[in-house]
């Protein structure tokens, strides 16, 4: 196996209906490939069924005991690929459409009454259901008996091995603890200058119970949603009852809290085992991901990139990034004031999106700037992000913010991956965003012409002064980092911690001894600072409206779908790019698009992400478009020092 990427290239919509079989058998990997060669061999439908349908019921049943229960709400893929042929009105293939169309072997549209209940799985249109069909339909279920492979594993890999019985969440979580204890802590870069990942601060205890029960929930009805089962590594701000929450700071270490946030709440609800919890730049302030959290007083970790260890995994989400990069977990979450989910994913060649701000709720993750604030997943793929969005959004009281979001939310973000998605679509970028590095620039354009090639209109724009202002806005964390952290204090600290404020956290001296000028800094910021910045009139909260005003109108007078610029540099960052995003309000999803070559002469390996923005509430419309060019590219690889274990 080599990236999530190549396993679904074949991914398609209706446009593609007539598409040859062996094409669709490579959209879940040459393993089921393979075995659709084996399915075509059956000598009829009952020996088809046998072979594609019954396991779906038929993984061993797991008797977890002392299991928690799991509350899985049910949530079908609803990506075109798997919704397309479905003949029962559920959304999804499983073993009753293959049933039924196995019923209609040998039906022709000139004889069967009951044609228009199986015409849409008459996949090469000649008008009579044959075996071929039948193959056709299975192939469309979330199911494959080949082996499993951990490694680069999507979440559609993890579901369809649970579903066959060839895996469980038990034996996946597990081997995400066993590469975790191999490879973060240690050096496995033979490199004089290697180092550690130092990815993950704390594994989840209660992981392996978490797993079985998921096991348990399929076994007695089936795969209720796409994240039954499968681990998720969550950035330390993010609550969690069974894990400490540290914001990477050694005096927080512990900060034991009773509830959940919000968003990992919904993570659980979904079936998702809750595995680790991932490091972070300390109280999320910067982009080299330095953390005192576990550490000596006076003493602090850097966090490394899987792909060129001596680099930042960038920041402030770098364990997120380097954990999901190197196959920790299955997918991750991170948070992004000024850049913090989409820093790390173009330092590790991963997908990241940062949603619009009120669609996940904040509440019971530990603050940098509420103005900018947002939480959103970081993934090898854009289908494991959209899948991991899908269970975290939401209206909650306890964020305001979250009130926005009210018939704005689609059913599910996987609905728009469609690989001709970018047929038609209008993109514009503006063009001193795309700088001058040598490897930025060359793939930025050759990004262009892939957008080009696909069928989307590239429009150039040249900046104006109020788009310049709104790069130029800078982020909240210096005014309202003080202020917001008290709240979260007041809230949801462990009332056993006694570092209660900044000046605390201070007098602890539990932290990154580089940041005490920065903490004193902040905790001399008065309520009269931060009202001018972010009370309601404030000059910052005026800006962002201003920016989201400004962006939005660009949009609609180019007849733009989306912006896209550059996520960064070969392990730096590109100018201001990161702070549109933050500055609007607005939604964006960073996506692979290559990697620095010697030629180049920056940091050879080191990955850049091609940017796309579109409209507030929006992520359905970017989430296609990068999509459709992560499907037209393969930028992804995968590190070469962190294969499977042993």
């Amino acid at each position: 196996m080599t990236t999530t990427d190549s396993k679904q290239a074949a991914t398609t919509d209706s446009k593609q209906a007539a598409a040859t079989d062996s094409k669709r058998a490579a959209t879940v990997g040459s393993k089921q490939a393979a075995r659709t060669s084996r399915t075509r061999t059956a000598a009829s439908g009952v020996a088809l069924i046998a072979l594609v349908g019954t396991a779906l019921a038929a993984a061993p049943a797991l008797t977890a005991t002392a299991a928690p229960t799991v509350d899985a709400s049910p949530a079908a893929m609803l990506a075109p690929y798997y919704t397309q042929l479905d003949l029962t009105g559920d959304d999804q293939v499983t073993r009753d459409d293959v049933a039924l169309l196995t019923a209609h072997l040998g039906a022709t549209s000139s004889t069967d009454p009951d044609w228009s209940t199986v015409a849409a799985a008459d996949t090469d249109q000649d008008g009579t259901i044959t075996v071929a069909d039948v193959a056709a339909l299975s192939q469309r279920m979330i199911y494959d008996d080949g082996p499993f492979q951990l490694v680069e594993a999507s979440t559609i890999d993890m579901q369809a091995a649970m579903n066959a019985g060839v895996t469980t969440s038990a034996a996946i979580t597990q081997e995400y603890l066993d590469r975790i204890a191999a490879y973060d802590r240690t050096k496995v870069d033979p490199a004089s200058t290697g180092r550690p990942l130092n990815s993950i601060i704390t594994t989840n205890a209660a992981a392996l119970t978490a797993a079985k029960a998921a096991d348990a929930e399929r076994a007695a009805h089936g795969m209720t949603s796409m994240l039954l089962g499968v681990p998720i590594a969550v950035k330390d701000n993010y609550d969690t009852k069974d894990m400490p929450t540290t914001g990477g700071c050694g005096c927080w270490d512990g900060n034991q809290t009773t509830t959940d946030a919000t968003m990992v709440a919904g993570l659980r609800d979904a079936g998702a085992v809750i595995l680790a919890k991932a490091s972070l730049d300390e109280f999320a302030y910067g982009f080299v991901s330095e953390f005192s959290a576990g550490q000596p007083a006076g003493s602090s970790l850097l966090v490394a990139s899987p792909y060129v260890t001596a680099q930042s995994a960038g920041g402030s989400s770098g364990g997120t990034g380097a954990a999901i990069a190197a196959n920790l977990a299955g997918i991750g979450f991170g948070t992004d004031t000024g850049g913090s989910i989409r820093i790390p994913s173009t330092y590790n060649q991963l997908v990241g999106i940062r949603p619009t701000v009120g669609l996940t709720s904040r509440d019971g993750i530990i603050p940098l700037a509420l103005s900018q604030d947002t939480g959103g997943p970081i993934a090898r793929s854009v289908t494991d992000a959209a899948v991991a969005l899908d269970a975290v959004t939401g209206v909650d009281a306890a964020d305001p913010a979250t009130s926005a979001q009210v018939g704005k939310v689609p059913t599910s973000y996987t609905a728009p991956l469609d690989p001709t998605a970018l047929q038609g679509a209008r993109i514009g970028y503006v063009t001193s965003m795309v700088g001058t590095n040598a490897t930025t620039k060359r793939l930025f354009d050759q990004s262009v012409a892939e957008l080009q090639a696909a069928g989307a209109t590239v429009v150039p724009i040249t900046a104006t002064t109020g788009f310049n202002r709104v790069l130029s806005e800078g982020s909240g964390s210096t005014n309202e980092f003080k202020h917001d952290l008290d709240e979260y204090v007041a809230k949801h600290l462990d009332p056993d911690v006694s570092a209660r404020s900044l000046q605390g956290i201070l007098d602890s001296g539990r932290y990154v001894p580089s940041r005490k000028a920065t903490y004193e800094s902040r905790n001399a910021v008065t309520d009269a600072q931060y009202q001018a910045w972010a009370g309601p009139s404030g000059s910052h909260t005026t800006q962002l409206a201003t920016g989201k005003q400004l962006v939005t109108q660009m949009l609609q007078d180019q007849d733009l779908d989306a912006l896209v610029y550059p996520s960064g540099t070969p392990y730096g960052t590109q100018s201001t790019n990161m702070r549109l995003s933050p500055n609007t309000g607005m939604p964006a999803i960073t996506v692979p698009m290559g990697q620095a070559t010697a030629a180049d002469g920056t940091v050879t390996g080191g990955g850049v992400n091609l940017e796309f923005l579109g409209r507030s509430f929006d992520e359905a419309t970017v989430i296609g478009l990068g999509y459709a060019f992560e499907q037209a590219t393969h930028a992804r690889t995968t590190p070469a020092l962190y294969g499977p274990v042993g």
